[in-house]
């Protein structure tokens, strides 16, 4: 029986440690220019002539992975790829992109994930000014989908 080298099985079980801690997959990108997605998501959505819907989250929230698999598989899925260009904007540990949040009337103190509508010409139609989303999980993709049903409505 031939003997591997050590190296390639240490390379080997730092590989398989690695994979073991990589956790879920990032929803929110970390590095991206918040601003500029804003900005190109709002371009995207005066052509389509719908509003920007901006959500404020963190790759470590649960309720924000909720929100996001459920705009990606659940009843609210094609609610909200009919009726908005979305934009997901990383807030860090609260110290990432707070001064967007802030320009829109989101107070992420309340939690996450939150959102606010912006028309397609940027001015502000509606934001979770009370941790409305915070609890996402609890809500289930009924109540979220109840929530973005209402939202819609007063983003036309």
């Amino acid at each position: 029986m031939r003997q591997l080298p050590s190296t390639l099985l240490l390379a080997a079980g730092l590989a398989a440690s690695l994979s073991a801690h990589a956790g879920p997959p990032a929803i929110y990108d970390e590095g991206a220019d918040a601003k500029a997605a804003v900005r190109a998501t709002l371009a995207d959505a005066e052509k389509a002539g719908v509003p920007v819907l901006v959500v404020f989250g963190a790759n470590w929230c649960g309720d924000c992975r909720m929100l996001d698999a459920t705009f990606k598989n659940g009843p609210s899925a094609p609610l909200i790829a009919k009726s908005f260009k979305v934009v997901k904007v990383d807030v860090g540990r609260f110290d990432r992109n707070v001064d967007i949040a802030e320009s829109y009337r989101v107070p992420l103190k309340k939690g996450i994930p939150a959102v606010a509508v912006l028309s397609p010409q940027g001015k502000l139609i509606y934001a979770t000014e009370g941790g409305e989303l915070a609890n996402a999980r609890s809500m289930g993709d009924q109540g979220v989908y109840d929530f973005f049903t209402r939202i819609t409505a007063q983003a036309k």
